[in-house]
């Protein structure tokens, strides 16, 4: 038989995650880049690779979608829109061969929720231009699936974070702030268990339902650079209250908003069991991973 294909729209971390894990297991994986430069890079290392941005739209969608069995996309929206949706929303609306479609959203549509809990069927109501620009985006690709039965899931994730991309990573780099906002949680999710969470809709897909990707303990940004500085043995750069930690504007834009996420519903309907848990969880993986190395 022919090994499932799946095509990414937008190549990044998590998603590259994600796609890794297939083509290991000999799966087609075929992705969008920018650049020839990245696409020759992404052609060496196994992939079908083929050119994609705002203005530039796949040079061949018919041909480069045949055989897509599975569509992951992680291209965030742009001032103008939703560049996929604008583009090949008709293209992918006739993959006759698609079983399974995820689009990978934020936990900031929900905006603030002063800290409270907040799960799948909440308002929406966010509170920046960037998360105002997810909602809509998620509306067209929801309307996809209702008018054009394209299998779409939607993950709302929360802070992302792994290997490369971790506390730990900040800490060594110089670049770890403990900020004090008093009341500030912040969700996390680890992108090992997103992709956990992608494999387990796709053996069990829901069409149309959306989910929350996080981890089971919100948690101050402050304590999860402490630990990272425990774990390395390094003192702890002092804790700075937030008016006065000099953030750049995106950097302080992440506190606007102050939420707790479940994630109840990806264990009840498609069975997952977080392999991190917690930030402890995962930044301990990871240092033992990296002192084994």
């Amino acid at each position: 038989m022919t090994a499932p294909r799946l095509f990414v729209f937008g190549l990044g971390f998590t998603a590259r995650v994600f796609a890794e894990a297939l083509k290991a297991e000999g799966w087609r994986v075929a992705a969008t880049c920018r650049s020839e430069d990245k696409r020759a890079t992404l052609e060496a290392q196994g992939f079908e690779a083929f050119l994609f941005d705002r203005g530039r739209p796949l040079a061949d969608a018919r041909a480069a979608l045949d055989g897509t069995t599975h569509l992951l996309v992680s291209v965030p929206p742009d001032g103008k829109g939703d560049p996929v949706l604008d583009q090949h929303a008709m293209d992918l609306a006739d993959v006759r061969t698609l079983d399974w479609a995820g689009y990978l959203s934020t936990t900031g549509v929900y905006g603030d929720t002063k800290g409270e809990w907040v799960g799948e069927a909440a308002w929406l109501r966010p509170t920046g231009d960037r998360q105002k620009r997810r909602v809509e985006a998620e509306r067209g690709w929801l309307n996809l699936y209702r008018q054009y039965g394209v299998p779409l899931h939607v993950f709302r994730l929360a802070g992302i974070y792994g290997p490369g991309r971790s506390a730990l990573d900040n800490v060594r780099d110089g670049t770890a702030k403990r900020v004090d906002k008093p009341g500030q949680v912040f969700s996390r999710i680890h992108v090992e268990d997103i992709a956990g969470t992608l494999r387990a809709s796709m053996a069990t897909p829901t069409l149309g339902a959306v989910y929350n990707v996080a981890d089971d303990l919100p948690s101050p940004s402050h304590e999860v650079v402490a630990y990272a500085c425990d774990l390395l043995n390094v003192e702890p750069p002092p804790l700075v209250p937030f008016e006065k930690a000099e953030l750049s504007p995106m950097a302080a834009s992440f506190y606007a908003d102050c939420r707790r996420v479940k994630n109840d519903r990806i264990k009840r309907q498609l069975g997952v069991e977080l392999k991190y848990p917690d930030y402890r969880a995962g930044l301990d993986a990871q240092f033992a991973a990296e002192m084994a190395r």
